[in-house]
């Protein structure tokens, strides 16, 4: 055993938020930071090539692939979800859509407990990661770490797709991230210069000459350590050895909505039912600890384009991926520059709603939907295709993550609990009709042959229903298992600063926190929380050392 002191702040997990810590908090020469990773370092060359998630998505050397348990609402499928292990975390391996989500989603915050999390109190966070290579106004920023920028490449497919979805009757718009969700048009990106922009290029590489931080890889959180209720640092195994670090100030957990309420489970914090059929002792009992878990789930629908169009199908074969190849190394443009998604609307499902509830990642490309929500792996089909997915975007039904037992080695039980509740239901098939809709289009007759899933024989309410069962899965945005509220709800884990009820010295700061899930992608979402809850760690470190 050997012990690491000399450390204000102890962070578990090197993903989205505990890069952006680790920069933020070391700006201060006087804030000691070790920042500790249970995945490698980001030298994996798919990691940066942006069409490398295809191969990052499944590749286990740098994704923990949690599996879940089998889910009733989804004809008691498990579903594999992918989670960043490697610097960068999820934001090394994800799709690299930059999405921020509706103001009203942070209002709502606010309205709940989370006080101090309006949009307005949000936004200029927002604005200070990003470095937006389009959009200069009041909603952006143009000089943060965090570069945003549009797609290297349009696609024929995708401009039709945008007028076909205009002509079905949403508004062509060209900043989702603004006052306005409604609408279409194409992602904007977390690219730079061809690039993937993760965490860890945008935040942890320009902090990691600093002498006041130290990384550490291959360290994997086994418990947390403790004086009295106070939590003073973390053992955990690296190389075959155990280590124990101590943290002067704080411990903060940023391990994401699977790891850290596992961490706090595994460390006595929790629900004492769950701990006690786990076979641990209760340090502290908080019941929320696992709770309140809500995910996006995404169904596609898919089409089959003409004979001689060329989609992404074709494009990733034979002679066609050689020039794209090429075109990469030449000019960081082409296919390689591809996202998970090429364009995204957003869509009211039904009257008297204050924002959209649906949101479509379109991709002039098709996969083979059977062994992708099986394996997550990205068979592309021969023949020319287009997807166009959905998913609702506020989810009603909850889930729970909870240890299964004290080895930390072992994955949690992750029980998503999709479409339990009718509203999702109804929600999602709406969203798969209004998908035929925009396929309909005249702007799209000039490349369509037909439909593929669910297939025109699926046509009333039910049998849509029963293919979303039977075909949709995770689109990766697992929140709310550590969330901030206010001391009175008795299922808040943190208060709105991140620090743990009832426990003195520890924070969480990472997607667990959302209350409820946001309107989009959660990656900048993300982001957003550690900016804010940086500047709120420093604050609080000042008036310790002043007092």
């Amino acid at each position: 055993m050997t012990t690491a002191a000399g450390f204000d702040h102890v962070i578990i997990g090197a993903g989205s938020a505990g890069c952006v810590l680790a920069n933020r908090l070391t700006a201060d020469p006087s804030v000691r930071v070790l920042l500790l990773e249970a995945g490698p370092e980001d030298r994996n060359p798919m990691i940066h090539i942006p069409v490398g998630y295809a191969r990052t998505l499944k590749d286990p050397s740098v994704n923990w692939l949690f599996e879940t348990e089998p889910d009733p609402g989804s004809d008691g499928r498990v579903h594999v979800w992918p989670r960043g292990k490697v610097l960068g975390g999820s934001s090394s391996i994800n799709g690299l859509l930059y999405v921020r989500g509706q103001p009203a989603d942070y209002d709502g915050w606010a309205q709940r407990g989370a006080t101090g999390w309006s949009f307005a109190d949000v936004l200029p966070y927002f604005r200070r990661a990003e470095a937006n290579a389009r959009l200069r106004d009041d909603w952006h920023g143009t000089d943060g770490p965090l570069h945003v920028s549009d797609p290297s490449t349009r696609h024929p497919v995708s401009d039709a797709v945008i007028a076909a979805g205009m002509q079905a009757g949403l508004p062509f718009n060209d900043d989702v991230n603004g006052p306005v969700q409604d609408g279409i048009s194409y992602f904007q990106l977390t690219v730079k210069d061809g690039r993937r922009w993760s965490a860890a290029m945008a935040y942890l590489r320009p902090a990691l000459g600093r002498p006041n931080l130290r990384v550490e890889t291959g360290a994997h959180a086994e418990a947390l350590l403790f004086d009295g209720r106070r939590a003073t640092g973390v053992r955990y195994r690296q190389g075959g050895a155990t280590h124990e670090a101590r943290a002067a100030r704080e411990v903060i957990l940023c391990g994401g909505t699977v790891n850290s309420p596992q961490l706090l489970e595994l460390s006595g914090i929790g629900d004492p039912a769950v701990l006690a059929a786990a076979g641990i002792p209760v340090r502290h009992a908080l019941p929320g600890v696992g709770a309140n878990l809500q995910d996006h789930y995404v169904v596609s629908c898919q089409f089959r384009l003409k004979p001689g169009t060329v989609t992404v199908n074709q494009m990733s074969r034979g002679w066609r991926l050689i020039v794209e190849a090429g075109r990469y190394l030449a000019t960081r443009k082409g296919l390689l520059t591809l996202s998970a998604a090429h364009v995204q609307a957003y869509w009211r499902s039904r009257p008297g709603l204050a924002g959209p509830d649906v949101q479509y990642h379109v991709l002039p490309a098709t996969v083979d939907v059977a062994r992708f929500v099986e394996t997550q792996s990205w068979e592309l089909e021969r023949a020319p295709g287009l997807t166009i997915a959905p998913c609702q975007l506020r989810p009603e039904s909850r889930g729970t993550i909870h240890v299964k037992s004290p080895d930390p080695l072992a994955p949690p039980a992750i029980r998503p609990n999709y479409l339990a509740d009718p509203l999702d239901r109804e929600t999602i098939v709406a969203g798969m009709k209004f998908a035929r809709v925009i396929a309909s289009q005249p702007a799209l007759a000039p490349h369509m042959e037909g439909e593929i899933l669910p297939g025109p024989a699926i046509a009333d309410d039910a049998d849509i229903l029963a293919h979303v069962r039977a075909h949709g899965s995770t689109i990766y945005h697992p929140v709310g298992t550590c969330r901030m509220g206010p001391a009175s709800d008795p299922l808040a884990v943190t208060d709105p600063g991140g620090r743990v009820h009832g426990i003195a010295g520890l924070r969480v700061v990472d997607a667990s926190l959302m209350p409820r899930l946001i309107s989009g992608n959660t990656n900048a979402p993300t982001i957003m929380i550690a900016e804010k809850l940086a500047d709120q760690i420093l604050a609080d470190t000042r008036a310790a050392r002043a007092a």
